[in-house]
């Protein structure tokens, strides 16, 4: 059997990759409030968010990135992150990262 790396399930992979986008958490050091955001590239969106480039998190840094989803489609992640925005989605998050809010 060839090693993972090799072989027709990693081609197949590859071939089929696809762009994903990114439902996410940050929260505040600051003020302990959550900022609910989507990206493409979440790497380079938080960069931002940390060096102050995005206005709404600007002056609540230090954020720390506690939670995110992954989607193969904008849309689903647009509709997510509105979901995560409503008080439902807000209690859902709170339950989510219950351990790392009491610690």
């Amino acid at each position: 059997m060839p090693p993972p790396s090799e072989g027709p399930a990693c081609s197949a992979f590859a071939v089929g990759y696809r762009e994903m986008f990114y439902t996410y958490v940050l929260i505040s050091e600051t003020d302990g409030d959550f900022y609910i955001g989507y990206a493409q590239d979440l790497k380079k969106r938080f960069e931002e968010h940390q060096l102050g480039k995005v206005l709404s998190t600007a002056p609540r840094r230090p954020l720390k990135l506690v939670y995110y989803e992954a989607c193969l489609d904008e849309k689903d992640a647009i509709a997510r992150e509105k979901s995560l925005k409503t008080g439902y989605g807000r209690k859902y998050i709170k339950r989510r990262i219950a351990n790392h809010l009491s610690s």
